[in-house]
């Protein structure tokens, strides 16, 4: 008896929403330009930046920065108020960063004998880049 295969109705990908991606891709891109904005901020203050967008398990790292001995786990967030960008940062976001910020420093032999600081710079608009150190 021969086996035949019997093609299986395919359910067709979910799809989202036309305004959802929009205000995702959105979101990417101003993100993103915030990422810049804030990279550029940093090198004005004499850092020198080592890496955009790292990724980490259960993490991803905005800005990684070395200015001396220091090296700096940068989160950005943008936000329409001050008080919105300083609440921004969650403490499990601020483990999760600060664990893939010491990963690095075991992986990487070049990083070794930094001191890890987490950091945040954040950006409202009509206001300069506010850099926050030691979180």
């Amino acid at each position: 008896m021969k086996w035949s295969r019997v093609a299986r109705p395919r359910t067709p990908p979910a799809i989202k929403a036309d305004w959802r991606q929009a205000a995702g891709g959105r979101a990417f891109r101003d993100g993103h330009g915030a990422e810049w904005i804030a990279a550029a901020w940093l090198v004005l203050k004499g850092y020198r930046i080592l890496g955009f967008r790292l990724k980490a398990p259960g993490a991803e790292i905005d800005i990684l920065a070395q200015k001396g001995p220091i090296l700096a786990v940068v989160e950005v967030k943008r936000r329409r108020t001050p008080g919105e960008a300083r609440l921004a940062l969650s403490a499990d976001q601020r483990e999760r960063l600060r664990l893939a910020g010491e990963r690095l420093l075991r992986q990487r032999p070049g990083l070794r004998g930094l001191r890890l600081r987490l950091d945040i710079v954040t950006l409202v608009s009509g206001r300069f880049p506010r850099h926050r150190r030691e979180l």
